[in-house]
């Protein structure tokens, strides 16, 4: 049965290729995004998708969003918060903005989305919340005070909200992906690269794709029984 699915972050990347897969399962998917234009336009013309903008981090304007979707499509049944920015730097050189705006939005995004739609999952005792968290929140890296500090910010969310919901028929489960062939992995300099591939058994970068198929499991009605879970999906490279 077809339902209504957001993904935030949705036009780009892992989020894009959540789309397609939610979308060839038979749902209505709504893509979100917060600056790129040109990409969501490119996007909805070849998919079919629709893509309304706003900032997940501003929680309004999340609230606003969320009821102009339900508005025109119905209930929210399934969301995946996907949407997140880096802001990366060792902490003597981080900014209070660089610190608060990763937390606003990776973190923040998750529970204004969480707002806007549990309370409908819950009346209506059928849900699925898929929060995109990171082998980085898992496993700490270097530089990233800000970024590991929200993804690891999500694990702990998603376990608390699962107890929520779950009497409701509402699971709430994470992905921690490990290091993904989207463009921001293409952006690093070769051979740092190199020296991440090298560290993870598997031998090569995932593929958004595989993301994707985690997602598709765990908002399916197979995986009814799957909540307050992380599904790590990094090539063994952090085993936890």
């Amino acid at each position: 049965m077809g339902r209504v699915a957001i993904v935030t972050g949705g036009t780009r990347g892992i989020g894009e290729a959540i789309c397609k897969r939610l979308q060839r399962q038979g749902h209505i998917v709504i893509a979100n995004y917060a600056g790129n234009e040109e990409k969501a336009r490119a996007f909805t013309a070849e998919t079919g998708i629709r893509a309304y903008k706003w900032d997940v981090g501003d929680h309004e304007a999340t609230l606003e969003g969320c009821a102009r979707v339900e508005a025109e499509f119905g209930p929210i049944d399934i969301v995946v918060n996907n949407a997140g920015v880096t802001r990366d730097g060792t902490l003597h050189k981080m900014s209070y903005d660089d610190w608060n705006e990763v937390l606003r939005i990776n973190l923040g995004g998750c529970f204004n989305m969480a707002k806007a739609t549990f309370p409908g999952m819950r009346e209506r005792g059928w849900g699925r919340i898929v929060n995109i968290g990171s082998i980085n929140g898992q496993a700490g890296q270097y530089g990233q005070v800000n970024y590991a500090a929200a993804k690891s910010g999500i694990h702990g969310f998603t376990k608390a909200l699962a107890q929520e919901g779950a009497k409701f028929g509402v699971t709430v489960n994470a992905i921690a992906p490990g290091y993904i062939d989207t463009d921001m992995v293409a952006a690093v300099p070769p051979a740092v690269l190199e020296k991440i591939v090298a560290k993870i058994p598997v031998g090569r970068l995932g593929m958004a794709e595989e993301i994707a198929r985690g997602v598709a499991f765990l908002t399916s009605e197979n995986g009814g029984f799957m909540t307050g879970s992380t599904m790590s999906i990094n090539g063994g490279q952090h085993m936890y």
